[in-house]
């Protein structure tokens, strides 16, 4: 059975960080790209960030360049979101995205992250 589990969200002031898991289970983790995006209420699912299988490639949205880090660690299963620096326009349910070409996607239930004073 298939599992992402994403955890780390919560409420954080502006300026602030917080770092984002997700573990994932049930397929082989290492062969998948996986991805972060996120949803504010009222937009589209949005993009944030991916990582290549075994993390030598990244890539970030723009508005989120030089703030955001994604890494992965392909003996635990787990993909990370380190976000620094945050900003109220942060504020989102944030999921993880399991990609591999000729295979469906897996998704994440989503963890919200709240940037508030």
């Amino acid at each position: 059975q298939v599992q992402l589990v994403e955890s780390g969200g919560g409420l954080v002031q502006p300026g602030g960080s917080l770092r984002l898991s997700c573990a994932a289970s049930g397929f082989a983790f290492s062969s998948y790209a996986m991805r972060w995006y996120r949803q504010a209420p009222g937009k589209e699912r949005e993009l944030v960030a991916g990582i290549a299988t075994f993390g030598g490639i990244t890539n970030y949205v723009d508005s989120v360049k030089g703030r955001f880090t994604i890494s992965r660690d392909n003996a635990k299963n787990t993909v990370y979101l380190q976000m620094n620096s945050l900003k109220p326009e942060d504020t989102a349910v944030y999921y993880c995205s399991a990609h591999s070409v000729g295979s469906p996607d897996y998704w994440g239930q989503g963890t919200q992250v709240t940037v508030s004073s």
